[in-house]
């Protein structure tokens, strides 16, 4: 990998914009460190695509440093494999169903993961709330269906509660995922090429693990390994990698889970694009098991890939032409005749 260039794609237009461009500074100058080639491609809304942003940069290979909606939901993912430019982290179905807490949900129930109890409200909802929510019972967590970093998170006592809590999450999403609350210690997984790293318990000194008590210095207690017996912390492991596995996850993601008190553990969510700031959690679990900041980030790289087999020419880590393609009037035919990947035939 030493040989070719590297793009870091970083920022976006979603929530989760400057935690992205945290990431992707820690890990360009981790890359950097390491002797890599490394451009620093910032995704921004300014009119300018990313492919465009992407193809300027003539880079082999991209890290993906991109957190939340468009980045971390198979978008890149998809518009990266018609570019024929590896990248890291799970392909375009992985990421897609990760992202999608209530399909994440269906395909863990599908593979006998356990996960809190659920159900989905929209708008339309509001009106019969009491009639939907039934005897579901309280507290009650409410989350938008696709967000990351906890965006739109909160904890509902009462119904007035979850009116309030579910129009929040609908700022973000058509659809809230109402999840019941588990009493519990949160433990978060991180797994690298199907390989499990460790582990570590995240302990907020204040309500839920939301946005502020993540990237807020001081909010959260970490404790790693995390304060559980090794027989069920061994449990635990096991059944993150399942979750994993449950929705064909590459590279390097993290498993948010529960483990209550009386021997039940539950899957949160699988994360394909993990914080990876110096301080995010995956870094912390990685340090722990023996890798620096520095190696994990090299890792991660050395594991870039393309997923769909869509690059005509078999080169799968050739460099995307600078120029742009001179405009056709019949491109049906042509999309594999020249070697020109589809995503720049239509951007030109």
């Amino acid at each position: 990998m030493k040989t070719k260039r590297v793009g870091v794609l970083m920022g976006g237009c979603g929530a989760e914009r400057e935690v992205s461009l945290r990431t992707g500074e820690g890990v360009a100058a981790a890359l950097e460190s390491r002797g890599h080639e490394v451009a620093r491609i910032v995704w921004a809304d300014d009119g300018l695509g990313v492919d465009e942003r992407v193809r300027r940069a003539e880079v082999d290979v991209v890290f993906l440093a991109l957190h939340g909606r468009g980045g971390e939901d198979g978008c890149v993912q998809g518009l990266l494999e018609l570019m024929g430019i590896p990248y890291t982290g799970s392909g375009v179905l992985s990421s897609a169903l990760a992202m999608d807490k209530l399909k994440a949900k269906e395909m863990f129930r599908l593979h006998n993961v356990p996960t809190p109890p659920y159900y989905v409200a929209r708008r339309g909802d509001l009106e019969n709330l009491e009639e939907l929510h039934g005897s579901f019972g309280f507290p009650a967590i409410v989350k938008p269906r696709r967000e990351g970093s906890s965006v739109g998170l909160c904890k509902a006592d009462d119904l007035a509660e979850l009116a309030h809590g579910i129009e929040q999450a609908l700022a973000f999403d058509e659809d809230a995922l109402v999840e019941r609350f588990v009493r519990s210690t949160e433990v978060h997984v991180g797994i690298l090429d199907g390989r499990v790293l460790g582990a570590i318990e995240v302990r907020p000194k204040q309500g839920l693990y939301d946005y502020r008590a993540k990237y807020t210095a001081g909010m959260t207690e970490y404790v790693s390994p995390p304060r559980i017996a090794a027989t069920r912390l061994r449990g635990v492991l096991n059944l993150a990698e399942r979750a994993a596995r449950a929705l064909s996850c590459t590279g390097a993601c993290r498993v948010d889970l529960l483990v209550t008190e009386g021997e039940n553990e539950y899957v949160l969510e699988v994360n394909t694009l993990p914080g990876m700031t110096p301080t995010s959690l995956l870094p912390k679990i990685a340090e722990a098991s023996g890798l620096d900041y520095p190696s994990l980030c090299e890792a991660i790289l050395d594991g870039a890939q393309l997923h769909a087999g869509l690059n005509a020419s078999g080169a799968r880590g050739s460099r995307v032409p600078s120029h742009r393609a001179p405009r056709r009037s019949h491109v049906v035919c042509d999309v594999e005749d020249e070697g020109i990947p589809l995503a720049q035939r239509v951007a030109g």
